[in-house]
């Protein structure tokens, strides 16, 4: 018991230090502090292995210090020191050591930490996974798909709610209907509940909540009452009932303790406080993380080598299925993980065909579950294995966005290098099949638009299987792969123009140019994915009616871009036309004519050619008026060439 109050204790006093240095202005970060609450922390910890993992939120400095004990690290990360947990990065909610992972998301790690979980299931090691949450995050939709899949998927994963009575300010009750325990249950999860004023039954009862998934391998969620006896945060003004605050305060087993055993305490607390003084001490003449050593600057310019293009007369649909087959077959690595994918019906596409009945254990059918299985497939991926997560349409990576964008994005960077992420996200996008508004969206521009993130578009020219083997072979970060529903049923580089040459540069995800062969081109026109047969179909045509001869470049990758081969282009033609299938305000096209722009020291005509700024029509005709087509593309062309001529 006395080791467990000491342990405690521990928290208290570093929490207590880091107040201070935040008054002195030597912390700069927002600090929440568990200051009432350190008792829970340590009942789990204690209760955990060494090889089983930890993962926590924003108020985390007590689940941090009661699994780790690693007091300089989380003061060091705090103040900004080079030497910290992440080098200063993650500041106070985003701390990383060995087996422990929290980030300040309310509720987002809890798919990670399943997905962890899932890792030691599928490795038989007999770990499992403890992830706090506080009672707020009852009101994330991200728990609820966690419960769901931990149950329906028997992964070791103990979900630890401590419920401090408010959310911020707000009374627990006013944000949170019904009974937190009834909800777990709901999902036929093994509930236990306890609280931090009768410490033998918080302790036996951690015990107990840890030992059932260690026996059964199933989930289990942990209600702990508790009280936070502090204010939200650093930045925060408390305007909770006093009184109550009082009254709380009266009962806490460490404010009871220094009253019960006065003497032990003081002893305890000046061993813990000259520790802690001593390490701020040393700590406060470290160094910070300097920006040569955070951020690296892009590799130089470098032209391409290219080589022709080759025909391959099978559908792009049937190569995807091709490569998952083959590299699963050698690389055990490798989930595939999405809606509706078990054989006999492999997918909304059938890209999964299959693959299940060869390889049961590794194809998993999810829930209707977007971000808990993104969450899941990023806890893996961290875990060494090589998701690949289908989501059905484009257009729900909506519902993917807070793990790609605050999670799996910034794992890398913002846990200083400790961590990798080799997720791969892959989704069908695009119109053309009558789906509407919600069924048919170019999402592009907003998975290009994370950085961290690498955006890849196939296209019909390009054999899927050099792009997803390259990704296999060198991506170590999170990969998001659109597949134009259009281009499945074509087969490769069948439909290639006479007079022009198809040729693919030597990118690790090849850019292909076609260009004129007895002409100099007069304009150059960018596109990707689907688009691709709309912008060759506008060729003959432009050179008809305008005497316009286009050099071609076809993108697979979208983010980030090489740009030389296209300013070159550029620099001969003076005319720039960027097709794209998404809509045009900060799309891929006003990234790609900026960026010309700005290492262009010539005047060019530019031109964003793209789908009109409405939702997409599920009926055919008006879809054609509204997606770029090739009367869209001539007029487009028409009007640029005109405006030009006036201006001259």
């Amino acid at each position: 018991m006395l080791s467990f109050l000491q342990k405690a204790l521990t928290i208290r006093k570093v929490e207590e230090k880091l107040l201070e240095l935040h008054s002195q202005r030597k912390i700069t970060c927002t600090v929440h502090t568990c200051i009432g609450q350190e008792l829970a922390a340590v009942a789990i910890c204690e209760a955990l292995n060494e090889d089983d993992s930890v993962f926590s939120n924003h108020r985390c400095h007590g689940h941090y210090l009661a699994f780790t004990g690693d007091i300089e690290g989380l003061i060091a990360e705090v103040m900004g020191k080079k030497n910290g947990t992440c080098s200063g990065i993650g500041g106070s909610m985003n701390l990383y050591s060995p087996n422990f992972l929290s980030n300040g998301i309310i509720g987002g790690m809890a798919g990670i930490a399943a997905g962890v979980g899932l890792s030691y299931k599928l490795h038989n090691s007999g770990s499992i996974v403890a992830c706090f949450i506080g009672d707020g995050a009852m009101g994330q939709g991200m728990i609820y798909e966690t419960m769901n899949i931990a149950s329906l998927m028997q992964i070791p994963l103990l979900l630890v709610c401590e419920n401090n009575a408010y959310s911020y300010d707000t009374p627990h009750q006013n944000n949170c209907a019904g009974d937190i325990i009834k909800r777990a249950q709901a999902f036929s999860i093994q509930t236990f509940t306890s609280d931090i004023w009768h410490i033998e039954n918080l302790m036996q009862t951690a015990n107990e909540s840890v030992e059932y998934i260690r026996k059964t391998g199933k989930p289990a969620f942990h209600l702990i009452n508790s009280y936070r006896l502090l204010s939200h945060s650093t930045h925060c003004n408390d305007y909770r009932n006093q009184e109550e605050i009082a009254a709380y305060a009266s009962c806490d087993p460490l404010n009871v303790f220094s009253e019960t055993d006065p003497e032990t305490f003081v002893q305890m607390e000046l061993e813990i406080c000259t520790k802690i003084n001593a390490t701020v001490d040393a700590l406060s003449q470290q160094d910070e993380l300097r920006i040569a050593e955070y951020y690296t600057e892009p590799s130089k310019p470098h032209y391409s080598v290219w080589t022709p293009l080759e025909t391959i007369d099978t559908r792009q649909v049937k190569l995807i299925n091709e490569f998952f087959h083959e590299a699963m077959a050698t690389d055990e690595r490798i989930l595939f993980m999405g809606e509706d994918v078990l054989s006999p019906f492999g997918g909304a596409f059938k890209i999964a065909n299959g693959l299940s009945e060869i390889f049961p254990d590794r194809v998993f059918s999810t829930p209707i579950s977007e971000q808990a299985m993104t969450g899941i497939a990023v806890g893996l991926a961290m875990m060494g294995f090589r998701p690949f997560l289908e989501i059905m349409f484009g257009d729900f990576l909506t519902l993917c966005m807070d793990q790609l964008l605050n999670h799996a994005a910034k794992m890398y960077l913002m846990y200083n290098k400790h961590l990798t992420c080799p997720l791969v996200i892959r989704t069908p996008v695009g119109a053309g099949g009558g789906m509407g508004a919600t069924h048919s969206q170019s999402t592009e521009k907003f998975m290009a638009g994370i950085d961290g993130i690498k955006t890849i578009a196939l296209n019909d020219l390009i054999n899927p299987k050099d792009i997803y083997n390259a990704i296999l072979s060198t991506e170590r970060h999170p990969v998001v792969v659109l597949e134009n529903k259009r281009d499945y049923g074509k087969k490769i580089a069948a439909n290639l123009m006479k007079r022009f040459v198809f040729e693919k540069s030597n990118d690790q995800y090849p850019v292909v140019r076609i260009r004129p062969n007895n002409l100099s081109p007069n304009a150059t026109i960018v596109t990707y994915g689907g688009m691709v047969d709309t912008v060759l179909a506008s060729v003959n045509p432009l050179f008809a009616e305008f005497e316009t001869m286009p050099e071609i470049f076809v993108l697979s990758c979208l983010h980030p871009i090489r740009y030389d081969d296209i300013i070159e282009s550029v620099r001969i033609t003076k005319k720039l036309f960027v097709v794209e299938e998404g809509t045009a305000f900060a799309g891929i096209g006003s990234e790609i004519i900026s960026s010309v722009r700005e290492s262009l020291e010539i005047n060019f005509t530019a031109r964003r050619i793209s789908t009109l700024p409405v939702p997409l029509p599920a009926v055919k005709s008006l879809e054609h008026d509204v997606v770029p087509g090739v009367s869209m593309i001539l007029n487009r062309i028409k009007e640029s060439i005109n405006e030009s001529i006036a201006k001259n």
